[in-house]
């Protein structure tokens, strides 16, 4: 999330996009209103349902879902075609003058570099020409092209564009397809309705105005998921909205503290502080940081992040290792596990289908229940001897062997059930959607034999290190050598994990203030480089709770930034890229909403804290061009590090009603990841003849996922599993409200009742009636009320998208019937 939930009321225009906020994040929402009703702005919400949110928005899109980039395409070509963009803006601020490489193409809806053997792309064929010596061939005069990024010592990117391959050039090129007839073909949203939403986002590239893209799970569920949500951020770079206040990617996280689960690494694909894993053949720190770190792209890129890679990663080791990380062994860089395979969630379950993984842990999630296709995951745990399930209460994985239709005498897998600590038994801290991370305390002290799960695993790490050093092992020094500082190193306390994710000088054993402070020569440590400053000397700034009680003095900006309330990363800055909210200049593209400014008398600048070196002049020509992280220094409108393509393009989802209109031989994403199908295992997609029907799931207020089948009052309030059916299609199946119907899919079925409704209504998609079902996912066979057994992603296919391997729950094909 680029800005902040109270940022959002600063905005002119919200587009909402795979969101209900109103529903799914109610205390959030506030400020979407606070901007309708003080501001004046505009809501626009693109949603397949009628929701809470539509019923507030001054227009709701009925768009089909999985089509959003189709969407964003539009919008995107009608501000190019009408030169709506904000010109100063995308010539300073974006890569939109840099030359791609000869070879470049894009043809019947693949890239160039595909190879369909390995169904991957080649991301090297998407890199910039370079501005080296110029050689003449034929009538062209042209650099010689680079195979990748050039570095700080081989040359910069060429920039001319006006080049017919400038990244402008292409995106215009790319976008010309998307039309309004064209958007209405793929999304079902009707020309006149979208060419209405279109005027009122092409008002937006102007400095005065300012909009804001916000967006959740329905745009991330999604095998194209990455290219949904930057094909948003896409348009935002050109209308000039990004690191301004009112403006950005604002994603709406859907529990209190998953900013903070990635941030720390949660994600397989990444270490704390969004370092990379590192890969087999990296067999150095030099290996390691050539292949992961940015290069410097253009003369006047800051590229903070890849100048710096070495020091946030030597810190890290630091943490890790401590006194067993030295400089004569790349400070225990060989220690680290460098994975051949892909490891994400969909990949684990997977490997337990084919019987190559013999135990797992689950702590805090319910894998039956969160992933996709239920009855394979289940499959998948019966296949394991063991499974350890750290959790509060029981869950759908610790009673899997109970799920209804399985004989516990067939499963032999051994499950243990390890009673953890709900967050309200212990402190720590929450990163919320915005990154501010706030401490909370401990409300009720914990029941019975439950342990908090970080205590659970240092015992168990202890309990393995200790079988380690009497029995002795393969490799045993990553894990004899780790260091675990802690007054009781079988339980350690959250306050003192937080100190050492910010990070320590060796020398003077102080806590570090800021992570400009982080050296490679192994004298500091951090947990995680973005977390740096959060709990320097002066104590643990997540506490701070200085509020709304008197702004005047804790909002001296009167942006909302309330610096001394909690704590945001990095550095306390409120909205990243902030550079950009002031012109090349230093001046706020709109002094009534200034993110930064420079003050020339105090030479430095002001407001909220800068994401950008705090004395850079704007007056001097080798000032950091805005977008410091970068190695272009500037934001990507072409990026060659996404595995689908440096584009984003339409696909239809995996299992589609239509095929795609602008590419129909090439309809979905071609590097979607087939986990069936690379197992050796038949791919189990419907046809749209056999299941007519797209299936949607989502959350309910009254309910948190799948925790709240445990609290009385709220199974109270939506006890029983439902469908949403359209009333149309209802009346053509003879269904009325409260009938039990069988909705199935080529995986699974649910036998529920349906709730016939208007929310949900047809679209006219490429000439062919379409019908949404809607699906509520909250319910299972554990809990209060067990008379539900069905898991809603028993219907949901086993893919992934090409980059993240998230799985597709919001676009599938189901048949419905009444029972």
């Amino acid at each position: 999330m680029t800005n902040h939930w109270r940022d959002i009321r600063h905005a002119d225009l919200m587009l909402i996009n795979g969101a209900n906020p109103a529903e799914a994040h109610p205390v959030g929402f506030q400020w979407m209103m606070k901007a309708k009703l003080e501001r004046g702005a505009k809501m626009i919400h693109a949603d397949p349902r009628f929701t809470r949110t539509s019923a507030v928005a001054d227009i709701h899109l009925r768009i089909r879902t999985g089509s959003d980039v189709a969407y964003f395409g539009g919008l995107i070509n009608y501000v190019l075609q009408n030169e709506l963009y904000h010109k100063e803006y995308v010539a300073w601020a974006t890569n939109a003058a840099l030359v791609v490489k000869e070879g470049y193409e894009f043809k019947d809806g693949l890239f160039n570099g595909y190879d369909p053997e390995t169904r991957t792309y080649d991301p090297t064929a998407w890199a910039y020409e370079a501005a080296g010596p110029q050689q003449r061939t034929g009538r062209e005069t042209r650099a010689a092209p680079l195979a990748h990024a050039p570095g700080p010592t081989g040359g910069f990117a060429r920039v001319d564009i006006n080049h017919p391959r400038s990244v402008f050039n292409l995106l215009r090129k790319h976008y010309s397809r998307y039309t309004p007839e064209m958007v209405e073909r793929i999304t079902g949203i009707p020309r006149d309705q979208f060419l209405e939403v279109a005027k009122l986002v092409g008002e937006m590239g102007r400095p005065d105005k300012v909009m804001t893209i916000i967006y959740a799970v329905g745009l991330t569920h999604h095998t194209t998921g990455v290219q949904l949500i930057r094909s948003g951020a896409v348009l935002q770079l050109l209308l000039g909205n990004m690191g301004r206040p009112g403006g950005g990617m604002n994603a709406e996280r859907g529990h209190a503290n998953i900013q903070g689960n990635t941030d720390h690494a949660i994600s397989w694909e990444i270490l704390p502080g969004y370092l990379r894993i590192p890969a087999p053949g990296q067999r150095n720190l030099h290996d390691y940081l050539e292949q992961s770190a940015s290069k410097q792209v253009l003369p006047n890129a800051m590229n903070f992040f890849g100048t710096n890679y070495r020091k946030f990663m030597v810190s890290l080791l630091k943490a890790w290792y401590g006194d067993a990380a030295t400089k004569h062994n790349e400070f225990a860089f060989h220690h680290l596990p460098k994975p051949a395979g892909n490891t994400s969630w969909i990949s684990i379950f997977d490997q337990a289908l084919q019987g190559k993984m013999e135990g797992l842990m689950l702590s805090g999630m319910t894998a039956t229940s969160i992933g996709p296709d239920s009855n394979q995951v289940l499959h998948a745990l019966s296949n394991l001897k063991w499974l350890c399930v750290m959790d509060a209460f029981a869950t759908t994985s610790s009673e899997f062997w109970r799920a209804p239709g399985t004989d516990p005498a067939m499963v032999q897998t051994e499950v243990f059930m390890l009673p953890a600590t709900h967050w309200i038994e212990k402190d720590g801290s929450f990163t919320n959607s915005g990154r501010w991370a706030q401490w909370k305390d401990q409300v009720l002290p914990p029941e019975g034999e439950a342990r908090h799960d970080h205590w659970i695993m240092a015992e168990l790490f202890q309990r393995v290190r200790d079988l380690y050093r009497r029995q002795g092992g393969k490799y045993p020094a990553p894990l004899l050598e780790l260091s675990m500082p802690y007054r009781d190193p079988v339980k350690p306390e959250l306050d003192e994990i937080a100190q050492e994710i910010n990070g320590r000088d060796l020398h003077t054993g102080k806590r570090l203030k800021t992570f400009a402070d982080l050296k490679d020569d192994g004298t500091t440590t951090a947990g995680d480089w973005i977390y740096t400053g959060h709990y320097p000397e002066s104590g643990n700034l997540a506490k701070r709770r200085d509020g709304v009680q008197d702004p005047a003095r804790n909002d001296p900006t009167g942006m909302g930034f309330y610096p001394n309330w909690g704590w945001s990363w990095p550095l306390n800055r409120r909205v990243l890229y902030n550079r950009a909210s002031a012109d090349p200049k230093g001046r706020p593209w709109d002094p009534k909403r200034p993110g930064i400014r420079w003050d020339a008398a105090a030479g430095k600048w002001v407001g909220d804290v800068p994401d950008y070196p705090p004395k850079a002049d704007p007056g001097d020509p080798k000032s950091p061009l805005p977008f410091i992280m970068t190695g272009e220094g500037t934001g990507r409108l072409f990026s060659g590090s996404v595995a689908d393509g440096p584009f984003p393009e339409h696909y239809e989802p995996i299992e589609s009603p239509v095929d795609n209109p602008l590419h129909p031989e090439v309809s979905a994403t071609p590097v979607a990841f087939l986990y069936d199908q690379a197992a050796g295992r038949p791919n189990r997609f419907g046809t749209r003849d056999e299941f007519p029907y797209v299936a949607t799931s989502y959350r309910l207020t009254e309910h948190e996922h799948y925790i709240t089948q445990q609290v009385e009052h709220l199974v109270q309030l939506q006890p029983e599993a439902f469908v949403e059916v359209p009333a149309e299609l209802a009346d053509e199946k003879g269904i009325a409200s409260g009938d039990m119907v069988r909705v199935s899919s080529k995986r699974g079925k649910l036998e529920v009742r349906a709730v016939v409704t208007k929310r949900l209504g047809p679209l006219q998609i490429d000439g062919k009636k379409v019908y949404h079902i809607g699906i509520p996912i909250h319910w299972g066979f554990v809990g209060i009320k067990t008379g539900q057994h069905w898991l809603a992603n028993a219907l949901t296919p086993f893919v992934g998208d090409a980059s993240s391997r998230t799985p597709e729950f919001k676009a599938f094909l189901v048949n419905i019937e009444k029972l």
